[in-house]
């Protein structure tokens, strides 16, 4: 994927957390490389708290919406990488799609405890996503 744009998919349940974090990162970290997209199979809404812990990291999603398959129709990405286990099994065929990877992470949104246990899920789960979508485009940037 030398010398090109990169567009990548990632897809998890409500397009609320993790696939959020995920596109912010990718087009944070890589903006002249990459062009990342999100989506959800069952789109709800963008988590305040994701929201939040990005812009404790200096990225910015405040703009991000939760969407559904249909938003990226037309769009031939070179990766769909699935974030959630359900997402993994509902991921439907797209056309042109060069790869599929799925790799898990904890829903954030599904943390119990007070305001501040809440937000330290929401802070691992994004430092990890951040490290997996690093190496995951550098390899790809090869």
């Amino acid at each position: 994927m030398i010398g090109k744009q990169v567009k990548i998919l990632f897809l998890c349940t409500g397009n609320s957390c993790r696939s959020q974090m995920a596109e912010g990162w990718a087009n944070h970290l890589f903006p002249d490389r990459v062009k990342a997209y999100s989506a959800g199979t069952r789109p709800s809404q963008v988590h305040p708290l994701a929201v939040r812990v990005m812009a404790e990291a200096g990225v910015d999603i405040s703009h991000h919406r939760s969407k559904d398959l249909s938003a990226v129709q037309g769009v031939t990405f070179d990766l769909v990488i699935t974030l959630c286990n359900s997402a993994k099994e509902e991921c439907p065929l797209l056309p042109g799609t060069h790869k599929l990877i799925h790799r898990g992470f904890p829903d954030p949104a599904q943390a119990l405890g007070n305001q501040e246990e809440r937000l330290e899920s929401f802070r691992r789960v994004r430092d990890d996503i951040k490290d997996f979508v690093q190496e995951l485009i550098e390899s790809c940037l090869k």
